[in-house]
């Protein structure tokens, strides 16, 4: 078997429909000579039934990174299918609508502690769940959107980004001892079911398919696939708790 991750072993969350990030990682993975599987949250056929659409049937699991019950089954439920992991994406994140689209300043706690629980505490719950089945070389790579600035309509989901930005430089720190590598990719706006979510996200749109020196498409998860599973490869063995960017540059350029 060829490929750049011939005989590789992946679980990959996080996809809903065929125009999820998530979704290219998987399809590119296999592509590539990598055994995939898949987790799903909610409507599990949805995603049984996208999962078809791959270039070959994926299993599907049950997982709500919010459910310790669900995390600790999850070495088991996979163990079903392969014998352990060589790669991890964390491709989850959700924030209510209240903490979304200008409600910075009236979103109540309960509604952010949901944003921050599924969308930042999950990379780190995640990453211990699967630890039994990573050895030594293996990778977990999440995906964010930049955090170092304040972007109009994102509102606490951009604070979510920021902690999960630095529980990145966390996991790193504390799983090195481990082998194990952790990375993100920061990817630019794409017209996914959850930036579709968010009221105002196409204020993004023209700003950066005009502003991005190498352009951007919005509708190709392609790149930010790529990156994920370079990162997972063997390609950046040295490389962790770091934020790769994909997003044709934009986040280089001031004006």
């Amino acid at each position: 078997m060829s490929g750049l991750l011939a005989g590789k072993r992946l679980l990959v969350t996080g996809v809903i429909t065929d125009q999820s990030i998530a979704f290219s990682v998987a399809r590119i993975a296999q592509e590539n000579g990598a055994t995939v599987v898949l987790t799903g949250f909610g409507r599990l056929s949805l995603v049984e039934r996208i999962a078809k659409r791959l270039p070959r049937p994926a299993p599907v699991i049950e997982l709500d990174v919010t459910d310790a019950g669900h995390l600790e089954a999850l070495p088991g439920k996979v163990r079903e299918h392969v014998d352990g992991l060589d790669g991890v994406v964390h491709s989850i994140g959700f924030a209510p609508q209240s903490t979304l689209g200008g409600g910075f300043l009236s979103a109540p706690w309960e509604d952010v502690a949901t944003a921050l629980h599924v969308s930042t505490y999950s990379y780190q719950s995640l990453a211990v769940a699967t630890l039994p089945l990573l050895s030594a070389g293996a990778g977990i790579v999440g995906l964010t959107f930049d955090a170092t600035k304040a972007w109009p309509v994102y509102d606490w989901m951009g604070v979510a980004k920021a902690g999960l930005e630095s529980a990145n430089r966390y996991l790193a720190l504390h799983l090195g001892k481990h082998g194990i590598r952790v990375n993100l990719v920061s990817a630019g706006p794409l017209r996914t079911m959850a930036a579709k979510s968010i009221p105002g996200f196409e204020q993004f749109e023209d700003a950066w398919t005009s502003r991005a020196p190498l352009g951007w498409d919005l509708t190709d998860q392609e790149p930010a696939a790529r990156a994920v599973l370079a990162l997972l490869s063997d390609w950046f063995p040295a490389t962790t708790g770091e934020i790769v960017h994909v997003d044709g540059g934009y986040h280089a350029i001031g004006a």
